[in-house]
This record gives C-alpha cells, sequence and structure tokens, in this order.
C-alpha cells in the first residue's frame, strides 16, 4: 500500500500550496467573495442577453454561472470557433474555441466558443459593459476579416481595459 501511494498518488505536503488554498479558502468566506460571485454570474447573464439579441444561439438558452456557451451554427454556418478566437484575440478580447451538442466539426476547429466573465468581474465591468463587450465581440464575428472592425473594435478594448485596469 505504501508504494502505491508514495510517490504514485501521494507526495510531501508543500507548504506554499497549503498556504495558497488556506488564503484562497479564506477569501471565499468573506463578504466580497460573495458579491464578486454573484457579480461574475449577472454579467454572464447580461453578456448572453445581447449576445442573443445580436442573433447568437447560446447552449442551453442561457446561464446561471459564470460561463457562456456560444453555439455559431444557426447564424454563422461558415465560421468556425477558432476563426472567431484568432479575430477576437487579435482585438484583445479572449475566449476559446469549443465543441458544442451535436457538433459536426472536429475538435480543433469546433462550432462554438466559450465566454467566461471571471476576468473583466476582477477589472470591475459591470451588467452595462458587459453588454458593450457582447455589441464588440458581435460586431467582429459578423465581420472577422475587415480590418476597419477590427482596428475600431480594438480601440474600444484598449479604452475599456484603461478605464477598469487590473490592479486600482
Amino acid at each position: 500500500i505504501d508504494k502505491a501511494v508514495f510517490p504514485g498518488a501521494q507526495g510531501g505536503p508543500l507548504m506554499h500550496n497549503i498556504a495558497g488554498k488556506a488564503v484562497g479558502f479564506g477569501e471565499a468566506l468573506s463578504a466580497e467573495f460573495d458579491a464578486y460571485a454573484e457579480q461574475t454570474v449577472k454579467n454572464a447573464q447580461a453578456l448572453g442577453e445581447r449576445l442573443q439579441e445580436h442573433g447568437f444561439r447560446l447552449v442551453s438558452g442561457g446561464t446561471d454561472n459564470h460561463l457562456l456557451l456560444v453555439d455559431l451554427r444557426p447564424s454563422h454556418p461558415d465560421t468556425t470557433g477558432k476563426t472567431v478566437e484568432s479575430a477576437l484575440e487579435s482585438v484583445g478580447v479572449v475566449l476559446n474555441a469549443n465543441t458544442v451538442p451535436g457538433e459536426t466539426r472536429s475538435a480543433f476547429d469546433p462550432s462554438g466558443v466559450r465566454i467566461g466573465t471571471p476576468g473583466v468581474t476582477t477589472r470591475g465591468f459591470t451588467e452595462s459593459t458587459c453588454r458593450e463587450v457582447a455589441d464588440l465581440v458581435a460586431r467582429v464575428i459578423d465581420d472577422p476579416e475587415s480590418e476597419e472592425t477590427r482596428s475600431a473594435v480594438a480601440s474600444r478594448v484598449d479604452e475599456l481595459t484603461d478605464e477598469y485596469p487590473l490592479y486600482a
């Protein structure tokens, strides 16, 4: 039993890991963390609702957590998640290509994108800001090859990140 457990499944206690977990658990007990978690969900819901207004299909019809999964097939059948991921990354918006239920493409170039809101919530974004982010995302997805669109969206993303810095 000893050889099966150590070193294969369990090693020595790493005090820096234990300390980090203790700090994280302590933060999770705070009222501030509750407010942050609540705002993260509100932001995801606002982002998702606005994307739906732009004609995008959300898997499960919405969200009750920090993530959205957008199925591009109904609104943009010829656009892949990788194309969207690359185009949005070029303007400063990071999301991930992701498979969707009933996927018809390769997992390496899927039909959906996954968007999360913890990062923007940490910066201080609110529901109204996330609705604007959805507008920017939709502009790029609608015309991912347009340099004019990408330049305009990148400029606005820069303004938003200046307005909401990581560490204020």
